[in-house]
């Protein structure tokens, strides 16, 4: 096989995983990433514990992508969870189902697993070149400013894995769009994904419970109903809750301009119920005091029912039913640079089935550049994996022909 010179731009996991097997494959891989550091974003997500994937069944895992799953769903084969784990413990990482079903390092660090990554590639010859800012096409190339000033590169082959748009102080910051829509592929605008949203609290109530978490509860909106809980922030609302009916309040916001998230503050127990325990509570006991000894609800939670409940307190009837569905207006999405991921990006009618631009021969696609969205939970860095495993056959493929 005659070796070819590939070029990926951008140094994160879909990248990474495109380089390795690439230069497993025997080929000259040279890795450009503007940051001084790869995987930055992959960092920062695993200080917390890396979340890697996800245990759940590989069909209904591959269904998680919403309208890009059918055009994810050969990529996902490829490289199922199970993969991924395998993988992971061939770098010396070894991986646990959490409770939630998603699966962790036993190290609940990132950092031993980009380290162990990075020995593999360069023991495979790949070249890592940071500081290497990617500035469009020039000459029937690549320009990019590097620290010793402008070069362009004319390889066989080019990989473009340079992200989405969220967190742009990691490194993606989507000023590859003009590039592309100039080359006449077209490109989705971006949208926060995974992201907390603006809620219109009183002062009062943002001063003192700005940062509370929210425990225990269970929230619904037209995606389904889902447990877990959320955080109150000065602006609204955020966390893993929040996150996984992110995309539903975000369209719902852009049909109409109105979205509620609906939450059910005592999902053990049912309506009539929390009636009865209530209405057995003094007439003259305060609202507190009624909350506490009839619903077993105080703190953040009865506070939240203040806030929002417009006064339906007497009624005991009534306040049951605002603890088992009470309703939380969201104004907006908050700044696609707080959002964990971002939905838009490349059409996939631009893509041909090897992660190739339709429009650029010999210039593929991958990762959170292309138009797909996904909840948190372990498919984000799985998609971006094994999208970059897909183009890097893509390109093999591509190479072979000519």
């Amino acid at each position: 096989m005659k070796t070819r010179q590939i070029a990926i731009i951008g140094g994160g996991p879909a990248g990474l995983m495109a380089a390795e097997m690439l230069s497993g494959s025997g080929h000259s891989v040279t890795v450009y990433e503007s940051m001084p550091t790869v995987g930055r974003k992959f960092l920062l997500a695993g200080k917390s514990g890396l979340n890697i994937t996800h245990s759940e069944d590989t069909a209904r895992f591959a269904t998680r992508f919403g309208a890009a799953s059918e055009h994810l769903r050969p990529a996902l084969d490829a490289m199922t969870p199970g993969d991924i784990r395998e993988w992971a413990m061939g770098l010396g990482t070894e991986t646990f189902v959490g409770s939630s079903g998603r699966v962790f390092p036993r190290v609940m660090k990132a950092s031993p697993l980009l380290r162990a990554w990075l020995a593999r590639l360069e023991a495979q010859g790949v070249s890592i070149l940071r500081r290497h800012r990617w500035t469009g096409f020039s000459d029937d190339g690549y320009a990019f400013d590097t620290p010793e000033g402008q070069t362009i590169v004319r390889p066989d082959a080019a990989l473009l894995a340079l992200g989405g748009a969220s967190w742009p102080r990691l490194g993606a910051d989507a000023a590859w769009v003009p590039w592309l829509l100039e080359k006449s592929v077209e490109i989705n605008a971006f949208r926060p994904a995974n992201c907390g949203f603006d809620v219109d609290w009183s002062d009062v109530f943002r001063d003192r419970f700005a940062g509370a978490p929210v425990k225990s509860v269970t929230a619904t909106t037209d995606a389904g109903t889902f447990p877990g809980e959320f955080v109150i922030s000065k602006h609204g609302i955020e966390g893993s809750l929040v996150y996984a009916h992110a995309a539903n309040l975000r369209d719902s916001l852009s049909a109409d301009g109105k979205a509620r998230l609906t939450v059910d503050l005592m999902p053990g127990r049912k309506a009539e119920r929390l009636a009865s325990d209530l209405a057995r509570q003094g007439s003259k006991a305060s609202l507190s005091s009624r909350l506490r000894k009839g619903a077993g609800i105080e703190g953040v939670k009865a506070a939240l029912l203040r806030e929002l409940g417009e006064d339906h307190f007497a009624d005991p009837t009534r306040l049951a039913r605002l603890i088992k569905a009470l309703p939380i207006p969201v104004l907006r999405p908050r700044p696609i640079a707080e959002a964990i991921s971002s939905a838009g990006g490349i059409a996939w009618h631009d893509v041909d089935d090897q992660y190739m631009l339709k429009a650029l021969p010999g210039i593929f696609v991958a990762g959170e550049m292309l138009d797909w969205e996904a909840p948190t939970g372990g498919y984000l860095l799985t998609a971006c994996l094994a999208t970059g495993r897909a183009a890097a056959k893509g390109i093999e493929a591509w190479l072979d022909q000519r």
